[in-house]
């Protein structure tokens, strides 16, 4: 029987490939699990915060594309508006300058002496003038409106009610609302003091008892 020697004790012995126990192993693989876990909130969280920008981002282009587009469209108005204006103004100077050749053709007429050649190509050139939008106006008979009219001769007359273009002495010439030049007329207003024509003809007409007065004798 051997004895044991007194001071030593037996140690556990020790893997030879250095492996920890198995308690230990079982720790390190429960932070090896718990490691990704952080690390795919940690990437979810950065991917979240990128779409955030993402979305600021798109939302910022989106804001400039629709103002640029804004902006785009007023321009083409704009353009448009002052291409029809520059139009209006070149075909009204054109007309201005050929109103007293129309004023011409119109007295020849008026005389009787529109005939011949001269006659088709004055008819040619009114023709012309109207398809470009010109349009006369002025007649006897019509209110005076000084807006469209010229009044250059004043005088009363007892049949009207008003004043009124008793004459036309040069037509007036618009296109579309805009009036290129007025109409040149003569005007007649109420005599002053005269009775309208309504009272005038109530005051005419024979009463009941003008007409219902026996005869004398």
């Amino acid at each position: 029987m051997s004895e044991e020697t007194p001071g030593f004790e037996e140690k556990p012995e020790v893997p030879v490939d250095g492996k920890p126990d198995e308690p230990k192993a079982a720790e390190s693989s429960a932070e090896e699990a718990a490691a990704p876990a952080g690390d795919a909130n940690a990437s979810d969280v950065a991917l979240l915060a990128q779409l955030d920008q993402a979305r600021t981002a798109l939302g910022e282009r989106t804001a400039d594309l629709q103002r640029l587009q804004a902006e785009y469209q007023n321009y083409r108005r704009r353009v448009e508006r002052d291409r029809i204006a520059v139009k209006e103004i070149a075909v009204a100077s054109l007309l201005t300058e050929l109103l007293p050749t129309l004023d011409d053709i119109g007295r020849a007429r008026e005389h009787g002496e529109l005939v011949g050649g001269f006659k088709s190509v004055a008819e040619s050139l009114e023709t012309a003038a109207a398809k470009m939008g010109l349009q006369q106006f002025g007649k006897e008979g019509e209110p005076f409106d000084p807006t469209i009219h010229e009044a250059l001769m004043h005088s009363y007359a007892p049949d009207v009610t008003e004043t009124t273009c008793v004459a036309i002495l040069q037509p007036g010439y618009r296109i579309g609302e805009r009036t290129i030049r007025p109409a040149r007329v003569a005007v007649a207003e109420p005599q002053p003091g005269a009775a309208p024509k309504s009272e005038s003809a109530e005051a005419d007409a024979p009463s009941d008892k003008d007409t219902d007065a026996p005869d004398e004798g």
